[in-house]
Order: structure tokens, then C-alpha cells, then sequence
């Protein structure tokens, strides 16, 4: 079986900065591991966009998706660089579909354009932003996936819905990748997400790390492949998992096999501390992704 793999590089979100005083230690220990794994076996790189802590807000660092992205693109040559995933309610999508576009050019076309439609209450309501509940979010979070993957198809897109509305923007350059800059939608709504994800996504994310919802997920999405048409096989599967430094490699090769099993063809793993510490991220790199090549 081939799978892919991709790691979070550490940027604060998760209080895996703390020990680092200085911001700007704080980006280069970031930077550290992008670099680790771009010079690995490693297809990707992978950033949250929230700009408060988890569990709990607190007064420390959280760097910018987007912003961390394109310096990232910058700082790697290889690996893809993706976010899990971008916040539709933070930039209008027209906006995000530009942002984008820059980013996949800026890393020669290495972006992983991720989208979802947002769910951290707290922090919408602390940066201003208007909260609203799953429904309006995800009828948003529709228009908008039509929205951005018009401005990477269409010269002078035009669309007018109850959240949206775009009339002729110019968004050159478009990105490098063919068709388009590869799109991946995060979420497992059965009815609104995974049918965008047929229709319209190159990746998908769902799972966090459990085989049963993988594999309940993935069934729900070949089926709206198959009523749209669309090859299944053409779109990733993706789930996430915290890596736990203390098990061994032939752990963590079972449950990438337990994952793959279920559905997916690509892992993302958080290693907590590898801003500190490289020697789990080394270690899965040598001894479990050759497993899966």
C-alpha cells in the first residue's frame, strides 16, 4: 500500500512554543522542522489556522497561517506546505482564493490550499468576526468553495449568493499547479462537506486518527463520487493523529496500517515537543514511512 505522509510543524496553537522565549527563536525552531522534513521523505508540512492557544486562549504565540505558508514556501524547496485547514470565516473567499494563488507561486507550486468552515467560537467572536451557527456556517462555507474554485478557473467569475457575491475579479497569476492549486476541504459533514469534496476537492481531511470514522467517512464520499461522476481514486484521504514519542515504530507502523485499512491513503502526524526535540520526527521518517512508499 503507498500512503502518504505529512507532519505539523510546531506554530504555537498547541502550546508547543512555550519554552522558547524569544519570537523569533520561536519562528526559526518553526522553520527547524520544516526543514528537517523537507530534506526527508516527508510529502508535506502542515499548519493550523487559529490564532489563539488550545485548550485554553492564553497570552502566547500562535503564528499566522497564511503568513507562516508563504514564508515556509520560502524556507523549503521540496515539501508541499498545507494548512488544517483554512478558516472560511477569517477572509472572504475571494480574498483567500488570491492569497492562495500567491502562495502556490511563491512555493513553485507546493501549496495544499486547505479550507473548512470553521469552528473555534471563541476566537471568531474575539477578532470580530460575526458567529453563527453550524447551518449558516456551512451554507457559507458552500458558496465559498464554489467561489474560490472559480477565481482558479474563470477569467472574470461572477456569483451572487446569500453570504457572497463577486462580480469579474482579476486573480493573476492563478497559481502553478494544473488545473488549479491543489484544494483540500477539511470536515467530515456528510451531507455539505464530503459532497464538495467530490465535486470540487483534490484532498480531503477527516477521522483524527480513528480507523471506524475513516472508514465511514470514505464510504460516504465515494458515494457522492460515484452520483457526481467523479473518480474516487483521484482525491486523498487524509486523517490526523497525535504521534506519541514513547511507542515504537512498530506502533505506529499498525496504525497507519489500521488507517489505511479503513480508507486512507494519507497520514498527517502532530509530534508533540519536536520543536525541541527531532529525534521522533527522524525516527518515524527512517523507520515507518519506507513501510509505506
Amino acid at each position: 500500500m503507498s500512503i502518504g505522509f505529512g507532519v505539523f510543524v510546531p506554530q504555537g496553537w498547541r502550546m508547543d512554543l512555550v519554552e522558547i522565549a524569544d519570537p523569533v527563536e520561536q519562528y526559526e525552531a518553526m522553520t527547524a522542522v520544516a526543514k528537517v522534513a523537507d530534506a526527508g521523505p516527508w510529502d508535506s508540512i502542515w499548519v493550523y489556522d487559529h490564532f489563539h492557544t488550545v485548550p485554553e486562549p492564553t497570552i502566547n504565540t500562535t503564528f499566522e497561517a497564511w503568513t507562516v505558508s508563504s514564508t515556509l514556501a520560502r524556507d523549503t524547496s521540496r515539501v508541499n506546505i498545507g494548512q488544517m485547514v483554512g478558516c472560511n470565516g477569517y477572509r472572504h473567499p475571494a480574498l483567500y482564493a488570491k492569497i492562495a494563488s500567491t502562495v502556490d507561486v511563491a512555493s513553485h507550486g507546493r501549496l495544499y490550499a486547505g479550507l473548512g468552515a470553521g469552528w473555534y467560537e471563541h476566537e471568531w467572536k474575539a477578532y470580530g468576526y460575526e458567529w453563527s451557527e453550524v447551518p449558516e456556517r456551512m451554507a457559507a462555507f458552500r458558496e465559498a468553495v464554489e467561489i474560490v474554485h472559480r477565481m482558479w478557473t474563470e477569467e472574470r467569475p461572477v456569483f451572487t449568493g446569500k453570504h457572497y457575491r463577486i462580480d469579474q475579479p482579476i486573480n493573476e497569476p492563478k497559481g502553478v499547479r494544473k488545473p488549479h492549486p491543489s484544494f483540500w476541504l477539511g470536515g467530515g459533514g456528510e451531507k455539505v462537506t464530503l459532497k464538495l469534496v467530490a465535486k470540487y476537492a483534490d484532498g480531503a481531511n477527516f477521522g483524527n486518527g480513528d480507523p471506524e470514522i475513516v472508514r465511514q467517512k470514505a464510504a460516504v464520499l465515494r458515494a457522492h463520487c460515484d452520483r457526481l461522476e467523479r473518480d474516487y481514486d483521484r482525491i486523498r484521504k487524509s486523517t490526523s493523529y497525535h504521534l506519541d514519542p514513547s511507542h515504537s515504530s512498530a506502533q505506529h507502523i499498525a496504525k497507519v496500517e489500521q488507517l489505511a485499512e479503513a480508507g486512507a491513503d494519507y497520514v498527517i502526524v502532530y509530534i508533540p515537543r519536536v520543536a525541541y526535540d527531532h529525534e521522533p520526527l527522524l525516527r518515524f521518517a527512517e523507520e515507518v514511512v519506507p513501510q509505506f512508499a
